[in-house]
């Protein structure tokens, strides 16, 4: 599976940004998708993550009624609807790929096997 994120950029706080993860490669059998953010000198943070049928979603306390994880599997697209943003909500996105939890994706990224190159969200104050 490649995927690859994009959509990032500067935005002040209050403002919204959609990211965007396009996927390709062998999908059969399905694959939850989860979001994560990186800081300097930081381990990556779970964000959110959807089931591949785009039932389950799961998000961090964060970033709740805030953010907003889907999935557009005829387009083999997944994307991260950002709102009310705040500058500690800066960072590398990066969207993820496990194959082994299509159902139910969770929020350790070691659990994720396929990631993108990240994006970069920053948020002024």
């Amino acid at each position: 599976v490649q995927l690859q994120a994009s959509g990032g950029g500067l935005v002040q706080a209050g403002g919204s940004l959609r990211l965007s993860c396009a996927t390709s490669g062998n999908t059969f059998g399905g694959y939850g998708i989860g979001w994560f953010r990186q800081t300097p000198g930081k381990e990556r943070d779970f964000v959110a993550a959807i089931s591949w049928s785009g039932d389950f979603t799961y998000y961090a306390d964060s970033v709740k009624g805030r953010f907003t994880i889907s999935r557009d599997n005829a387009k083999d697209m997944v994307y991260l609807q950002m709102n009310s943003l705040k500058p500690e909500d800066t960072g590398v996105y990066y969207c993820a790929a496990d194959p082994d939890a299509p159902y139910y994706p969770g929020s350790n990224y070691y659990d994720y096997d396929y990631w993108g190159q990240g994006t970069q969200v920053t948020v002024s104050s």
